[in-house]
């Protein structure tokens, strides 16, 4: 098998593995580029290309995560990961696991990891790699990586995000309250909401946003059920897609492009967190992004902070 055919096999791996490990689709599909011209200019053929092009994707996105961390310290609001429309990697054996890594409440509970213990954690209980590949992965030694691991286990327990597990149940009321949304039923919506809903946008100071989260069946029933419909008036639609690996939406102006991305955590036949990414640089992958400012100054009756 040729060096580019062998890389495109691994391509959805590389990616996977970096996406949770950096949260950011361009991020990682910058890290698994780079990987293959690493690959590409190799002039010794790997052993086992598998472990060689994990052991590179994972060092450059453990690098790439430092520096990320630093310019999310500044982060102007609530930082939430850049949407997912589809995982590519598939495995059978491991897809319970791997569903539940890229949601962005998991996402946002690696985010208080160290980066080391971030890649040893995605690498061993995601993906299921052996102690050795994780320790040439990251340059540590076997046991070193397993008091990592024992240590991202525990950080990760104490949040670890609990999802509906009838995936129909799941998605019959996803879409209950999308009608709801679109209809502008407050009622409705109040009795899908968790009693201790929240809801919350990531626009990094580049769009009209929610100020502050907003918590509460009632405050964020009202809150939406008044603000979509009224985007709704300016031929903003919503498209249901699922958004890492829960149920979510894609917003889109009047021309088609992308205004945000929504997703929600539910379980136990409520809605527990409504999650709004807005900031145009993280949706440049989903498509063409639309002018919030313009959609915005459109509905003029939307309370300004959206």
């Amino acid at each position: 098998m040729d060096p580019a055919t062998e890389f495109e096999a691994l391509r959805p791996l590389l990616f996977s593995i970096a996406y949770r490990i950096l949260g950011s689709v361009t991020e990682a599909e910058d890290a698994v580029q780079e990987a293959w011209l690493r690959f590409a200019r190799s002039s010794v053929e790997p052993h086992a290309v598998r472990s060689f092009l994990s052991t590179t994707v994972t060092r450059i996105a453990i690098d790439v995560l430092r520096s990320a961390r630093i310019r999310r310290e500044t982060y102007v609001g609530p930082w939430f990961p850049e949407p997912l429309l589809t995982d590519p990697y598939e495995d059978p054996a491991r897809s319970a696991e791997l569903a539940d890594s890229v949601s962005m409440a998991a996402l946002l509970l690696l985010e208080r990891l160290s980066p080391l213990e971030r890649a040893v954690f995605v690498l061993r209980e995601v993906f299921g790699f052996d102690f050795p590949d994780v320790a040439a992965a990251v340059g540590r030694s076997e046991a070193a990586c397993r008091q990592l691991v024992v240590r991202a286990r525990r950080h990760m327990a104490e949040g670890r995000p609990r999802f509906e597990a009838d995936r129909h149940a799941r998605d019959a009321l996803a879409d209950r309250f999308f009608d709801a949304l679109r209809d502008g039923d407050v009622a409705a919506l109040q009795d899908l909401l968790a009693a201790d809903v929240t809801v919350a946008g990531d626009g990094g100071g580049k769009t009209p946003q929610l100020a502050h989260p907003v918590f509460g069946a009632a405050h964020v029933a009202r809150l939406i059920g008044t603000v979509f419909p009224r985007m709704a008036q300016a031929s903003v639609t919503l498209r249901r897609r699922d958004v890492n690996g829960q149920p979510g939406a894609i917003a889109y102006d009047r021309t088609g492009r992308v205004l945000h991305s929504l997703a929600l955590d539910i379980l136990d036949g409520q809605v527990q967190t409504i999650r709004i990414v807005l900031n145009p640089d993280k949706l440049g992958h989903v498509g063409p992004v639309a002018d919030a400012w313009a959609v915005d100054r459109e509905v003029r009756g939307v309370t300004r902070g959206w």
